[in-house]
């Protein structure tokens, strides 16, 4: 690797297709402003595009680039690291976990990509996940398209004070009928935060 600072052409960088990172249109427009303003940004990090000559693929970075690309920059500041391919998914999967908003589809994909050539436990040295957690995604069965939206995983966290988890814990043990068909705690919590909302929301109409 190096660490020199070099400009390289904005239409001679390529992404990865691997990258598992997002961010939203308001963090888009909210990164455009602050470069807009200030004319400051992190350079960014790619890696010599081995399928075309003379180009290169972002490891970190992308949203800036097409940041940088609309505001009419011809020329950006890059990092030049030269790394394999199980070096750059350990870095898609923890350097981009710094900004914006994974994808959960690709990040497991990502995972599984990883987890062909190192073991979990390995994993969970150089990621920012537990070798449990890991696993959990790598286990997780995703049914995810266009049509059936009902299937995809989001996840939510919240924070709640001792009082209010108390309160939550009771509502949900209350409510074991209605869960029993999910196999794991987590599916059990989520089915039965699910049927408690859907009982206020029906309470409240019109």
């Amino acid at each position: 690797m190096t660490n020199s600072i070099r400009s390289i052409l904005l239409k001679k960088l390529v992404a990865n297709p691997d990258n598992p990172n997002k961010m939203s249109r308001p963090n888009l427009l909210k990164l455009a402003r602050n470069i807009g303003q200030t004319n400051l940004y992190e350079p960014l990090i790619v890696q010599p595009y081995n399928q075309k000559k003379g180009y290169f693929q972002i490891i970190n970075g992308f949203h800036r680039a097409r940041v940088l690309m609309k505001l009419g920059y011809r020329n950006v500041d890059c990092i030049v690291w030269n790394v394999d391919n199980i070096q750059t998914g350990i870095f898609l999967a923890t350097l981009n976990r710094l900004g914006g908003k994974d994808d959960l589809n690709k990040r497991i994909d990502l995972l599984k990509s990883l987890s062909k050539e190192m073991k979990p436990a390995k994993l969970a040295k150089v990621l920012l996940q537990t070798e449990s957690q890991i696993e959990k995604l790598l286990n997780l069965e995703m049914k995810v398209g266009k049509s059936d939206k009902k299937c995809f995983w989001n996840p939510m966290v919240f924070f709640v004070n001792d009082v209010q988890k108390e309160k939550i814990e009771k509502a949900i043990s209350l409510l074991g009928e209605n869960v029993k068909d999910e196999k794991t705690k987590a599916a059990k919590r989520a089915a039965a935060l699910t049927v408690l909302a859907e009982h206020y929301l029906d309470r409240n109409k019109n």
